[in-house]
């Protein structure tokens, strides 16, 4: 089976919101749900579980019945830190699941994921046991000498954007969030799945990226979420 664990557990301070930015409504839809209906849509994804900021699960709930997402079988309280949210999606899965299965973990506030963004990372976590999405850096990357200078580039050919979605097989997922949190390896600051994968010592796998795969962190990004959503309709947003 493939299964999205979509993490909506973040407060989202930074969008300067008196709600969480992944219940606010665009077009009379939470941003939550233009996320959900992404993997509710694909036919490869069997379930779904929300990993949800604790007081909003009946929300959840009531937004799954009203937009028909009937591939939501789970929610799962967040915890203190991104890492911890997820470490509640993955454990919570333990007597649910196959060691085999795909688990692909998406950020709820990436509304735009692509289809086929989401087909090859499926296909490419079944070839290679991982996968994650990605795209080329295009900008030029200059590393800091004393905060007003530099001396130091890293060539951009040698640099990849990863985000969500990411996909492990669950066996490997979970032996990764026992052995991160015991041994408090990547699970500090802005670590992230794929990072703390590589802190433990594996090898991950690039799948296709998407530009339009944006996160609504500021409220820049969520007027560029609604753009979006206005160009051209009928050809892209089903």
């Amino acid at each position: 089976m493939n299964i999205a664990v979509i993490i909506a557990g973040g407060s989202g301070h930074r969008m300067g919101q008196e709600i969480p930015k992944q219940f606010i409504n665009v077009y009379d839809k939470p941003v939550l749900v233009y996320t959900l209906e992404s993997f509710q849509k694909h036919p490869q994804i069997d379930a779904i579980e929300v990993v949800c900021i604790d007081g909003w699960q009946n929300v959840v709930e009531a937004y799954a019945r009203q937009f028909n997402i009937t591939k939501l079988k789970w929610i799962v309280t967040g915890g203190d830190s991104g890492q911890e949210s997820i470490r509640n999606g993955v454990f919570n899965l333990e007597d649910k699941v196959s060691a085999d299965d795909t688990i692909i973990i998406h950020d709820g506030v990436r509304p735009l994921v692509d289809a086929d963004v989401l087909t090859d990372v499926i296909v490419k976590c079944q070839q290679y046991g991982n996968a994650v999405s990605s795209m080329p850096y295009n900008e030029q990357i200059f590393v800091i000498d004393d905060e007003i200078s530099t001396t130091k580039y890293i060539p951009r050919e040698t640099l990849r954007r990863v985000s969500t979605p990411q996909a492990y097989k669950f066996k490997k997922l979970d032996w990764a969030y026992h052995a991160a949190f015991e041994k408090k390896i990547g699970i500090y600051g802005s670590s992230y799945t794929n990072t703390m994968m590589v802190e433990l010592g594996e090898r991950l796998y690039f799948a296709a990226g998407s530009d339009m795969n944006i996160k609504l962190t500021t409220k820049d990004n969520l007027e560029m979420f609604k753009a979006y959503l206005n160009l051209d309709k009928d050809n892209w947003l089903k």
